[in-house]
C-alpha cells in the first residue's frame, strides 16, 4: 500500500484497545470507519473525525455494505467472559463474529485484514476462550485475504480493566486474595505498542500471512505483579492470602454467572498456565525498541 492513506474499517473501536488503535490509525493519516453498536457511540467521544456506522458483528446482513469502500479491516471484537443471557458466548462472538466479518470483507472486495487474537491461543488449548480464539484464527487463515494476526498478552494502559483493577484493590484491601499459587507468569504489554503495530501493519507487506506474539519484555508472576502495582500506589508491603484452586473450582462453577463474582471456571483454567511468548520477532519486524520495564510502565499509568 506504500504511503497511500487507507480507509480502515474497525470493529471493537469503542473498547480500551480499540480507542488506542483508532488514535494510532489517525496519527498515521488513515481514515477510520467504526462499527458501533447502538448505545455505545458516546465511547468514541474525543477521538475526532471518525465515521460511525451502526451495526453488530453478530448480524451478517448489511455488513458488506458497511465495509464497502474500505481498503482494510481491523477486527478487534472479543470477550473475556461469557454472558449467555445476552447471547454473548465465546463461540458466537469469537467464531461466528469473525466469520461474519471475514465473509463481508471478501464480499466487499477488501484485500487486507488485521485480526486481534490472544497470547496462549493454540490447537488443543484447555480454555474455551483460547479454543474459540484458535477457531477464529483458522477462519482467518483460510479466508483468502492478506491477513495479519496479533496475539497480545495482558494489555495495560490508562483506563485498562486489569492493572487499574489491581491498583483499586490494593488501595482498598489490607490483605489481597491470590487464587492458586500465583506463580503462573504473564508478560503485560503497553497498549500504545499494540495500537502502533495495528496501525503500521496495513502498510507492511512483510507482515502479511504472519501471526505475532505481542508481549512485554518482563515475564512476571501474579505475586510479583501485585508487588509492582503495590509499589506504584505506595504500598511498601503487599500482604497476600492464597485461595486454593480446589476451593475455587466448585464455587466458580456455581456462582460465575452472578454479577460481581470474580472468576469463571474458564478463567481458572487460564490462571493455571503461563501466558508468555517470544516478543523479539514482533519488536524487530515493526522496528520497535523494547518497551520500558514493567515497573516503570505501571508507575507511569498509575501516577
Amino acid at each position: 500500500m506504500g504511503r497511500i492513506m487507507a480507509r480502515v474499517f474497525v470493529t471493537g473501536g469503542t473498547g480500551f484497545v480499540g480507542r488506542a488503535v483508532i488514535q494510532a490509525l489517525r496519527a498515521e493519516g488513515h481514515t477510520v470507519r467504526c462499527l458501533v453498536r447502538r448505545g455505545s457511540e458516546r465511547d468514541l467521544q474525543g477521538l475526532g473525525a471518525v465515521e460511525r456506522i451502526e451495526g453488530d458483528v453478530l448480524v451478517r446482513q448489511g455488513l458488506d455494505a458497511d465495509i464497502s469502500g474500505c481498503d482494510a479491516v481491523m477486527h478487534l471484537v472479543g470477550i473475556i467472559r461469557e454472558q449467555p443471557a445476552l447471547n454473548a458466548t465465546f463461540e458466537r462472538v469469537h467464531v461466528h463474529g469473525t466469520t461474519n466479518v471475514l465473509d463481508a470483507a471478501v464480499e466487499a472486495g477488501v484485500r487486507r485484514y488485521v485480526h486481534m487474537s490472544a497470547l496462549g491461543t493454540r490447537p488443543g488449548a484447555r480454555s474455551r476462550y483460547h479454543q474459540t480464539k484458535w477457531a477464529a484464527e483458522e477462519a482467518v487463515r483460510s479466508s483468502g485475504l492478506a491477513w495479519t494476526i496479533f496475539r497480545p498478552s495482558i494489555i495495560y494502559g490508562h483506563g485498562d480493566g486489569f492493572i487499574t483493577m489491581l491498583a483499586r484493590m490494593l488501595r482498598r484491601l489490607p490483605i489481597v486474595p491470590v487464587i492458586g499459587s500465583g506463580r503462573a507468569r504473564l508478560q503485560p504489554v503497553p497498549v500504545e505498542l499494540v495500537a502502533e503495530a495495528f496501525a503500521r501493519s496495513i502498510r507492511m507487506a512483510t507482515t502479511e500471512k504472519h501471526a505475532f506474539d505481542v508481549a512485554g519484555c518482563d515475564a512476571v508472576t501474579m505475586l510479583e505483579l501485585l508487588d509492582i502495582v503495590g509499589a506504584a500506589v505506595g504500598r511498601r508491603r503487599v500482604r497476600k492470602v492464597h485461595v486454593p484452586l480446589g476451593a475455587m473450582r466448585p464455587l466458580a462453577r456455581l456462582l460465575h454467572r452472578l454479577p460481581g463474582f470474580p472468576v469463571t471456571p474458564d478463567q481458572l483454567r487460564m490462571l493455571e498456565e503461563d501466558n508468555t511468548g517470544d516478543a523479539k520477532p514482533f519488536l524487530s519486524t515493526f522496528g520497535f525498541k523494547p518497551p520500558a520495564p514493567l515497573a516503570a510502565g505501571i508507575a507511569r499509568i498509575l501516577a
